[in-house]
């Protein structure tokens, strides 16, 4: 037979044992078997494996034995123990030393409270429970269905009643009654019993109330002796609601599917108070199937991203924290079912007890499924919404337990948010940032369509105008990168600080959000907005492009319009049909070369072109000409189709405009001049003198409303135009201020929907004024053939009578009559046709001003004020009497 190793496990046992005992190994076999069970059982501390714990309660208890010099020579010897690293499992040594020092004579601290009111401190850590087990006052009573988990229940020699010495073989146990409720240290214990004869009988527990008695044997009482009720002892109870507390059925307490709560079994025989109780402690399991099933099921959903992983991690922390409790409530069980521990019966689990120590769990659990209740359906930053919004309660308790969760939730929407504003990058592929991409949009789009606001996403612990800081630092960088293609370092643009790499860090950003995060997105955008800035202004020279859409499609460039206008007349009166883009686009480089337009930057004049629009049956060239202005790059995003298309409506309005002055300049230039050559013709000043009366209207009309357009419009508008460039601080409000600039010049000449009808009369005015031109054309050609024959007339009859002829004959003095008189008779038609042309055209302009006058705007209805400045239409029109105020009032009324 091989001879035992005698470094196993069992020799060094049984030399233990002999050791203490001072005895044989013959003589401590039964004290080593018992060894055997109590180091093979299940015993275990109540408390989370702390070494420091463990070393602090050392030096307490040195520094209460005042013995202050070994608290300090046993701390700097543990210091050095965890520096070097030798031992593995120092809590464990600690842990024995401690129990090894406890004196088993005396009563140490209790594992449990005695008083029922008290609380095992649920919101601390699980380490400040007491390390210690307490000693049962009364015996428990062995049964089939419950085993003392120790291991040591069939040991006769258990220790209870007050607290036990070491004894001599023959000796027998002080009286009960003195220490009862005791807790004593598993190593204590152990060496006690190693030394206490094994059979000696158990004295009676103390107080005269047996163990047995009150845990297993007592029956509670029943309102009413009902047939088949089964009697339920508390004991049952509370092992069936310490099952329930972790979602599991009891025996007597189950889960109704029907009603969904828990519900105690008909047949079990209890007390209405008792049946509530039960009722309330199981509302504790409930509200944890409902975390539970949450976390479950959201868990293992990856679509619930980042956010929502983080939110589950946090509710599985606090309901670690809870098993914690009930691993707690469960050891103390076992020690009331163990034989071999005494408890005290102040002790002892009851349901009353239950219903106090899980107060402040069940208030915890509350709040986590009234926010799991809130969270339903949200995600990303909308889930942290959610969890913010429980911050706000008046409740320190739950408001504390809602920022411990924010602080793991906001984390990820943080780091989101750093990668935004420092790289650019956004890495949302479950979509739960507030921040939105669409891959499809090109990039002379990314400025506008590219990148979005998720506005239900946007955390409410950040304000709209922050959102929008953040949207336009990353923005910034990617259209420096692709469209600018300015491959600038981020750090050189923006003072990069460390980014949040752990909750701890997203829990301080959270906390001075109003201060240092506020102050880093404002740096960020500052810096970021300032560097896009000065590319566009110095790289693609944005500020020459907006003068040069001023100066050619806002006809700034006066001698260039002019002398552009004389150029294009001999093509622009043929159909527009017949013109060819070629052609407009040589005239167009001759205006440039011969006017200031020629001192424009080489870039700037490339980009200037020529556009012919649709083509409508009858249109001619002055229909469809217009001017147009190339963009690209970054430049297009400023001036994007939809500008560009403002632009385009305004040059044809404009150029209308220019058009129908340039006829009138014709119409009194050929005025004076042919005025002169037909006075020989005193029937014909009488069309003469109305001719001069309709132009001058319509010179004194056109002139007022290029004043308008030009200094009230386009010159103020571009003013404020300029100013908000120089002061922008972000690319956006150059655009908002551009389209601010266009989209006033569009409404005040008149081009939006709500001033259609005003455009409409403006249009029939310019039409007259083209009809005078043909008319006074034909009447003129009429005159100057007819003076033109009176002239060839009499020269033919000078010339005969220079020869000594008759000057006429009877005959060609017939004709010449006839024809003169005809001439006369055509007169008082032309004078009708310029009667009706002014009537019409007083009509069109009166209607012109009634509209003016009761338009909202301002400048308009002082417009009305200068076209009939002699009041002449006033006295036509009642209701242009009144008063430019009383129509404000009106306004301002409406």
């Amino acid at each position: 037979m091989a001879a035992p190793d005698q470094k196993s496990p069992n020799v060094l046992l049984q030399s233990l044992c002999c050791r203490i005992l001072g005895r044989g190994e013959a003589e401590v076999a039964q004290q080593f078997q018992y060894a055997v069970r109590v180091i093979g059982s299940n015993f275990a501390p109540t408390v989370e494996r702390d070494e420091f714990l463990v070393a602090e309660k050392i030096k307490k208890e040195l520094a209460r034995q005042r013995r202050e010099v070994d608290a300090a020579v046993f701390s700097e010897l543990h210091r050095k123990l965890h520096s070097q690293g030798v031992l593995r499992n120092r809590w464990a040594v600690l842990y024995l030393l401690l129990s090894l020092s406890e004196d088993p004579r005396r009563p140490p601290s209790k594992a449990l409270p005695r008083d029922p009111l008290a609380t095992p401190l649920y919101c601390a850590r699980p380490q400040t429970l007491p390390l210690g087990y307490q000693d049962r006052g009364t015996q428990a009573a062995p049964s089939s269905g419950s085993l003392g988990s120790s291991g040591v229940s069939s040991f006769s020699g258990a220790a209870n009643g007050p607290t036990p010495q070491p004894l001599l073989p023959g000796q027998t146990h002080p009286a009960a009654g003195v220490g009862d409720g005791l807790r004593q240290q598993l190593g204590s214990r152990l060496a006690w019993t190693l030394s206490t004869n094994p059979t000696q009988p158990p004295a009676a527990s103390s107080r005269g109330f047996p163990g047995s008695a009150f845990r297993g044997g007592t029956r509670l009482r029943r309102d009413g002796d009902a047939g088949g009720a089964v009697e339920v002892t508390e004991s049952a109870l509370v092992r069936d609601i310490l099952y329930v507390f972790q979602g599991i059925d009891g025996k007597y307490v189950r889960m109704s599917s029907a009603s969904d709560r828990y519900e105690v079994e008909g047949k079990a025989g209890l007390s209405r108070s008792l049946r509530d109780t039960t009722l309330r402690l199981s509302e504790l399991g409930w509200l944890h199937n409902k975390v539970r099933r949450y976390t479950d099921q959201r868990s293992l959903d990856r679509a619930f991203g980042l956010v929502g992983q983080s939110f589950c991690a946090a509710l599985h922390q606090e309901l670690q924290e809870y098993y914690r409790l009930l691993s707690v409530l469960h050891s103390q069980l076992q020690l009331e079912d163990d034989p071999g521990v005494t408890l005290g019966l102040e002790s002892s689990l009851t349901l009353r007890r239950l219903l106090v120590w899980t107060y402040d769990p069940r208030t915890r659990l509350k709040t986590l499924a009234a926010l799991v209740d809130h969270c339903q359906g949200r995600k990303g930053g909308e889930l942290a919404s959610a969890v913010h919004a429980y911050t706000r309660t008046g409740d320190p308790s739950a408001r504390s337990l809602a920022q411990h969760i924010l602080r793991l939730v906001a984390h990820p929407v943080l780091s989101f948010l750093d990668r935004w504003i420092y790289d650019g990058e956004l890495e949302d592929a479950y979509h739960e940032f507030f921040v939105a991409s669409d891959p499809t949009v090109k990039a002379e789009r990314l400025w506008h369509d590219k990148y979005s606001l998720r506005e239900s996403m946007i955390p409410s612990f950040m304000t709209m105008e922050q959102s929008r800081k953040v949207l336009l630092i990353g923005k910034s960088i990617n259209f420096l990168h692709q469209v600018c293609h300015d491959q600038t370092p981020t750090t050189r643009m923006v003072a990069v600080s460390r980014p949040a790499e752990s909750p701890q860090d997203a829990a301080g950003l959270l906390t001075e959000l109003e201060s240092a995060f506020q102050g880093r997105i404002d740096a960020a955008y500052r810096e970021t907005s300032r560097h896009l800035l000065d590319v566009l202004h110095s790289k693609y020279r944005l500020l020459e492009h907006l003068q040069a859409a001023r100066r050619y499609l806002l006809l700034g460039q006066g001698d260039f319009i002019h002398h552009l206008m004389d150029l294009l007349k001999p093509e622009l009166v043929r159909p527009a049909t017949t013109l060819y883009q070629h052609n407009l686009t040589g005239i167009l480089e001759t205006a440039v070369r011969a006017t200031n337009a020629q001192f424009d930057s080489p870039d700037i004049l490339r980009r200037l072109d020529v556009r012919l629009l649709e083509v409508s049956p009858g249109d001619t060239g002055w229909d469809v000409f217009s001017l147009d202005y190339h963009v690209d790059g970054p430049i297009a995003t400023v001036f994007t189709r939809e500008r560009m298309s403002q632009y385009l409506r305004a040059f044809n309005f404009l150029w209308r405009a220019k058009r129908v002055e340039y006829i009138l300049t014709d119409i009194r230039k050929g005025h004076m001049c042919n005025a002169r050559l037909l006075r020989a013709m005193p029937e014909f000043s009488g069309v003469l003198h109305q001719c001069h009366l309709l132009a001058s209207e319509m010179v004194h009309f056109i002139h007022q409303m290029q004043y308008y357009i030009t200094f009230e419009v386009l010159e103020c508008s571009w003013d404020e135009l300029w100013r908000q460039v120089q002061q922008a601080r972000d690319l956006d409000h150059i655009i908002a201020a551009h389209e601010v600039f266009l989209d006033t010049v569009i409404s005040r000449c008149l081009l939006d929907a709500g001033s259609r009808v005003l455009l409409n009369q403006l249009r029939a005015v310019f039409d007259q004024i083209l009809e005078l031109q043909s008319a006074q054309d034909a009447m003129y050609a009429a005159a100057l053939a007819e003076l033109q024959r009176r002239l060839q007339f009499e020269e033919r009859k000078t010339q005969r009578q220079a020869e000594g002829q008759w000057g006429v004959t009877a005959a060609e003095e017939e004709e010449e009559s006839r024809r003169v008189r005809e001439f006369r008779e055509s007169i008082p038609k032309m004078c009708s046709q310029l009667r009706i042309l002014t009537h019409f055209y007083q009509g069109i302009v009166q209607q012109f001003l009634v509209l003016l006058t009761t338009s909202p705007d301002e400048s308009l209805r002082f417009l009305s004020f200068r076209l009939d400045f002699n009041e002449h239409y006033k006295a036509r029109e009642p209701r242009l009497r009144v008063s430019l105020g009383s129509w404000g009032r009106r306004g301002a009324h409406s």
